[in-house]
């Protein structure tokens, strides 16, 4: 895992630069509630909306980046008025937090932009509970998150935006039914009752920290979407939090809440939960473990029994949502890696499009964007693919499938790739066969959605033999794009656990 973390492609620093700028915002933000005189819970209530703010917008473009933060207040703060009036009332506190629970996770349906509202929402309501919020903190909460989001969107649009000189790049919706069929629907179902099972348990273990549990149950769902991922999300956490409490041991109780070093650590969380988050999600636990850690310090209330019960509501929360998942309206693995590989593979059909367009002369043709979108995509493939490609998954012939799926989706990209970056070339000029073998590809991608299961033909089908001359470099492209195409029939068009053909 650590390799995976440090090792790992980061195209254009953008990870750097996306941790560096998340310490700066929360940094300002949090000096800023300093500067005006607000209180501890204030300023921390402050950090996290800067940091939500700028860990979960993610629409695809500045604009709406910046409308999306601007609307975060809008459902926050009538949910945290809303927590504080009934911190005193536990029936009616637990029906609404569930309430806002399964609102947050159905809000995904809208985008991008719903998913943030949603789970700013919800982790406002987490953090009344945490901070034990009441009426008369209000003003005052609420001053702290308007500075705060004040603060971060000025790093983020102002003085550090560099996503303006980026290419947008679409967020792709999750495949969508009617009514129980959409997984949005599916989900808050899911994660409604599963909360609802981590909350009683929860109150269980403690009638204090219970909110642990749910928080954890919430996060598992975050960004999964088949109960495979969920399953492996569940077990992350788990993992992350486990050894974040034992990374506890050392760092957070000796710290005491002392402000200079527990300053310091807070940082070097951020920074760390920023900058694994796209790679590891069982790192970004270690961090949000650590900083919670030292924040229980500042809060004067951290002992070893606290963070042993942390692991054990994380536990019970994680419990929780695969229960939900394996129970309740169940999405396979398989209906939903199925559903992106096939947007994976109209785009692979777009790009191809796009890019015989440009080279037979239409400047108006760009298969850039296209090609954003498809590493977009990939990534959404092995999302769904990680359960089976998990070291622990006992079932061999899918996991053997799933890495075949995965090396040919790779090899689709990389060419797909090669070709647009040949047709940007002003040089390159318009060649018939060039025109032949971009009908061939996309005649290919056509009988892979409509599940023909035919014998892949290869080189012979693009009326080149092997070993044969390729005297123009996106024929190359094309050709070896075509052969992934066809190599990718078998593997897509028989049974999920039957072996893998030779």
């Amino acid at each position: 895992m650590l390799k995976r973390v440090f090792v790992a492609p980061d195209p254009g620093r953008v990870r750097l630069r996306f941790a560096s700028r998340a310490v700066i915002g929360i940094g300002l933000a949090v000096a800023l509630c300093g500067l005006v005189g607000h209180s501890l819970v204030a300023a921390v209530t402050g950090g996290l909306a800067a940091l939500l703010a700028l860990f979960t917008v993610t629409d695809a473009t500045v604009r709406p980046q910046a409308a999306t933060t601007a609307l975060l207040p809008a459902a926050g703060l009538p949910v945290l008025a809303l927590a504080a009036v009934l911190h005193d009332q536990p029936v009616a506190r637990d029906l609404t937090f569930l309430a806002v629970m399964g609102a947050g996770v159905y809000a995904r349906r809208w985008g991008p932009r719903g998913h943030s509202l949603g789970v700013f929402a919800f982790m406002t309501f987490f953090a009344a509970q945490f901070l034990h919020t009441v009426p008369e903190q209000l003003p005052e909460l609420y001053a702290a998150v308007l500075l705060s989001l004040g603060a971060a969107s000025t790093v983020r649009f102002g003085f550090w935006c560099y996503e303006r000189r980026l290419p947008p790049v679409a967020v792709p919706a999750p495949p969508e039914g009617r009514g129980l069929a959409r997984v949005t629907t599916r989900q808050a179902v899911q994660a409604t009752l599963g909360g609802a099972f981590a909350l009683g348990l929860g109150q269980v273990l403690s009638d204090q920290r219970w909110y642990w549990a749910v928080g954890a149950t919430w996060w598992v769902f975050v960004n999964t979407t088949s109960r495979g991922e969920t399953l492996v999300r569940g077990f992350r956490r788990v993992l992350g939090t486990v050894i974040g409490i034992a990374a506890g041991f050392f760092v957070a109780i000796p710290l005491d809440g002392a402000g200079t070093p527990t300053a310091a650590i807070v940082a070097v969380c951020v920074f760390g939960i920023f900058y694994t988050a796209a790679v590891s999600y069982s790192w970004m636990m270690f961090f949000v473990t650590v900083m919670v850690g030292v924040l229980y310090g500042v809060l004067g209330v951290l002992d070893a029994s606290l963070l042993w019960l942390r692991v054990a509501e994380t536990a019970v929360g994680a419990l929780g949502a695969v229960l939900a998942v394996l129970v309740i309206l169940p999405v396979t693995t398989h209906a939903i890696t199925d559903a992106w590989i096939r947007k994976a593979l109209r785009c692979v059909h777009a790009c191809t499009a796009e890019a015989a367009e440009r080279l037979a002369g239409s400047l108006g043709a760009d298969p850039g964007p296209r090609v954003a979108e498809l590493d977009v995509l990939l990534g959404r493939v092995r999302l769904s693919l990680a359960p089976l490609v998990h070291p622990l998954s006992p079932l061999k012939a899918r996991k053997a499938r799933a890495r075949q799926v995965l090396a040919l989706l790779d090899d689709c990209v990389r060419e797909v790739r090669g070709l647009a970056s040949i047709a940007a070339d002003p040089a390159a000029s318009h060649d018939a066969r060039l025109s032949a073998a971009c009908s061939r590809v996309e005649e290919a991608v056509e009988e892979l959605l409509r599940q023909e299961s035919r014998q892949a033909r290869g080189a012979e089908r693009a009326g080149v033999q092997p070993g044969a001359v390729l005297d123009h470099p996106a024929l190359a492209h094309l050709h070896g794009l075509e052969r992934a195409l066809g190599d990718l029939a078998a593997p897509l068009h028989s049974s999920p656990r039957a072996p893998i053909a030779a």
